[in-house]
């Protein structure tokens, strides 16, 4: 290969003005998608931000909040306003695997002679509300392992892919402990992002009542479809990640563990066990959609510690010093992200 061939661009590169261009696209859509959605869900910038950023990065998202503060009706939004299939699952103690993923039953085919079909179950869609998950059974949890991380059910042998964009929205009740199940660490290391759904303010609440009982709400109006979703997503690789930037990413999961040396004094102290690679991996993901969201085509540590709370917070399991002194992993992460050097100022 001659000097010329080797210094020339590659074909498959996007030029400057063409990634500008999908830069703004971008910004346009997820706009439309906030819009949209701000004519139903009053408030919750940053539940409403989480839930957008992990659907573009491909990730689950668990939302934990009381009753009532429109968990559900923030899915059903986002359904409408994204044009995707929309099912939700009640999950209760009685619930079994094949009530989610489908069964494999006998029926008649041609000539009489008898098959086995494999009827599915809600989890094929493409938004799935796992509402209160923690109130079924381990077993019934663990269903949805598979499907959370490689968006296929396997049954009878046989590998069954689910459409795409897929993505599951679990809720929570965090004040009701009677008759439920904690998630197990593995099932909480699938989601990208655990949300806190906070009391919306004074203004927030008036605002509520006023279009839910004073007036006629608002409507949502279709913004993107699966297919636009998609090709946000692919936007995503064309993200530059910095090896200080990817680093970074790697010192905030290992400020997670308590025998690491770089973690603060409060993690050695109160945490039995940090967060898992795939924090760091979220952590990579859910920048790159804030990046571009913000016009920018290369990664920041800035995108990261954005991010640092949402993505480490369920990763992290308190020992029982910690436990006993409801110590909150917000707090612990918060710790982290003030002693980890910010590289990028």
């Amino acid at each position: 290969m001659n000097d010329a061939a080797k210094s020339a661009p590659s074909s498959s590169a996007p030029a400057p003005a063409e990634l500008k261009a999908e830069i703004e696209f971008f910004r346009t859509s997820l706009a439309q998608v906030r819009a949209g959605l701000s004519g139903v869900i009053v408030g919750q910038d940053r539940v409403v931000d989480g839930v957008l950023t992990a659907l573009i990065a491909g990730g689950h998202v668990l939302l934990e909040g009381v009753p009532g503060l429109g968990k559900t009706e923030l899915v059903k939004a986002l359904s409408r306003t994204l044009t995707l299939e929309f099912k939700r699952i009640q999950f209760t103690p009685d619930l079994m695997p094949a009530d989610i993923i489908g069964t494999t039953v006998m029926s008649a085919g041609e000539g009489g002679a008898w098959k086995l079909d494999f009827r599915k179950g809600p989890i094929f869609t493409q938004l799935l509300l796992a509402d209160e998950i923690n109130r079924a059974t381990p077993k019934t949890q663990a269903a949805l392992l598979e499907t959370m991380q490689e968006a296929s059910v396997t049954t009878a042998g046989t590998t069954h892919h689910l459409q795409q964009p897929f993505i599951v929205l679990a809720t929570q009740n965090p004040l009701e402990q009677e008759g439920t199940y904690p998630l197990p660490e593995a099932q909480l290391d699938r989601f990208l992002f655990k949300l806190e759904v906070p009391f919306p303010s004074r203004a927030e609440l008036s605002e509520i009542v006023e279009r839910t009982i004073l007036r006629t709400p608002v409507g949502t109006t279709p913004a993107i479809d699966g297919p636009g979703i998609l090709r946000l997503r692919a936007l995503l690789d064309k993200v530059v990640v910095a090896p200080s930037v990817r680093d970074y990413a790697v010192n905030l999961v290992i400020g997670t563990h308590p025998e690491g040396g770089s973690a603060p004094a409060r993690v050695k102290r109160f945490v039995r066990w940090g967060a898992s690679p795939r924090a760091a991996q979220a952590l990579l993901r859910a920048g790159r959609v804030r990046a571009l969201a913000l016009g920018r085509g290369h990664l920041a540590c800035a995108d990261l510690r954005h991010y640092a709370d949402e993505v480490l917070r369920h990763r992290m399991i308190l020992n029982y010093d910690g436990q006993a002194e409801g110590i909150k992993v917000g707090d612990l992460v918060k710790d982290i992200v003030a002693e980890l050097p910010e590289t990028d100022k």
